[in-house]
């Protein structure tokens, strides 16, 4: 995976953002966005004590066949992706990735950046689709941005996600061949 310099799209606001492999000593501002995030409990199912450091780096960066990539804008941490296989063996075939965009640098195209690096990493490793097993419906920004990007929900898992405003919603499951 190379650094690659990305302007956002037009309609955000103007801002370069950089995006290249994780390194160790990018944990911690993963793990502390994850934790945040977590926290927040709109996006991901884990609790944020279930997600330990240790999970948490296993999870990002050491689990087999994981690729880490951060992005960074006017040099501070953006956010995140990891790619993976979905499934081992006769599914292998079938990429899965995570995203977490920083509050600081929502709205700005970051998002849309991790998402298009997320298609070509798992392009690069052979993949011939890419499959989002856990969308919350209600977090609109991702669900417009995933179709954006030529993803469909293939799935719907109703009332999948204890939302901790709005109560039990949707989650779909959304795909996209490569």
């Amino acid at each position: 995976m190379d650094v690659m310099l990305m302007k956002a799209p037009t309609g955000h606001t103007s801002q370069e953002v950089t995006l290249r492999p994780a390194t160790p000593a990018d944990f911690a501002a993963i793990y502390d966005l994850f934790q945040s995030i977590l926290h927040e409990g709109t996006t991901y199912s884990y609790s944020p004590e279930e997600m330990t450091k240790e999970r948490s780096l296993q999870y990002w960066m050491e689990a087999p066949g994981t690729h880490c990539c951060v992005a960074e804008s006017g040099g501070k941490f953006a956010g995140v992706f990891a790619v993976r296989p979905n499934r081992t063996g006769r599914a292998g075939h079938v990429a899965n990735a995570s995203f977490i965009v920083h509050p600081d640098h929502r709205g700005k195209g970051v998002g849309r950046a991790l998402g298009l690096r997320a298609i070509e990493v798992a392009k690069s490793l052979h993949y011939q689709s890419i499959q989002y097993n856990f969308v919350v419906s209600v977090n609109e920004v991702a669900v417009k941005l995933w179709k954006a990007l030529g993803y469909s929900i293939v799935g719907t898992l109703p009332k999948g996600f204890q939302h901790p405003a709005k109560g039990l919603v949707d989650v779909y499951i959304m795909h996209r061949y490569l």
